[in-house]
């Protein structure tokens, strides 16, 4: 497979790491520990996993004004996934990398690609480029 380009919703630093696709929405906001990235939410079907240097792909997120907020503290901690993939943007949530960018600490890029796309890339070595292209590593 080659690479598909997508179009990016916040640009930022190209990432790659082991694809997390997340199995159901999330909240960051009570749903992911900002100081050690692990998804905190019991109720999750991935709770336990750590989202930290992953390629986090985002079917949805369950709203919460401070999931920005959350985004921002993982960038700060170094706790952030290595790129964000969302089937849909949030404005929200995607506030926290451009807030990231604007104190200085580079955000991970966030692209956008349709949730029928994701389970191409479950578990897989996975980078994304600087100009949105998601691929496939070897």
């Amino acid at each position: 497979m080659t690479g598909r380009r997508c179009d990016i919703l916040v640009p930022g630093e190209p990432g790659g790491g082991t694809a997390l696709v997340l199995d159901a929405p999330i909240s960051f906001w009570g749903g992911v520990d900002p100081e050690n990235g692990v998804i905190a939410d019991v109720r999750h079907p991935q709770h336990g996993c750590c989202i930290a240097g992953s390629v986090l792909f985002l079917s949805g997120t369950i709203g919460s004004s401070s999931a920005s907020s959350v985004l921002l503290e993982l960038v700060r901690n170094g706790k952030a996934p290595a790129a964000l993939v969302l089937h849909e943007p949030d404005a929200i949530l995607l506030l926290g990398l451009i807030v990231a960018r604007e104190m200085g600490w580079p955000p991970p890029i966030a692209i956008r690609l349709n949730r029928e796309h994701f389970s191409d890339y479950c578990n897989a070595r996975v980078n994304v480029s600087r100009d949105g292209v998601v691929e496939l590593t070897r």
